[in-house]
């Protein structure tokens, strides 16, 4: 006896992995619980986090720890 998880669509059945038998088999079926959908989120868009990070104006400046380094 082997078991597989498939899903049920209303009018086939979907394996939601490989059959490891091969040639025909009676099957029992069982049906367990409905399948919950995941809602599925669009993909992020260019420029969609703008205005959301900000950054003081010297943000690019040397900093004085560093000032024995630089020269």
């Amino acid at each position: 006896m082997t078991a597989i998880k498939a899903i049920y669509d209303g009018k086939s059945f979907r394996p939601t992995q490989p059959i490891p038998v091969e040639g025909e088999y009676e099957v029992i079926i069982t049906f367990v619980e409905p399948v919950k959908r995941v809602a599925v989120r669009p993909p992020f868009e260019y420029g969609c986090m703008a205005g959301l990070i900000l950054m003081s104006d010297d943000f690019d400046a040397p900093l004085e720890d560093f000032k024995e380094y630089m020269d």
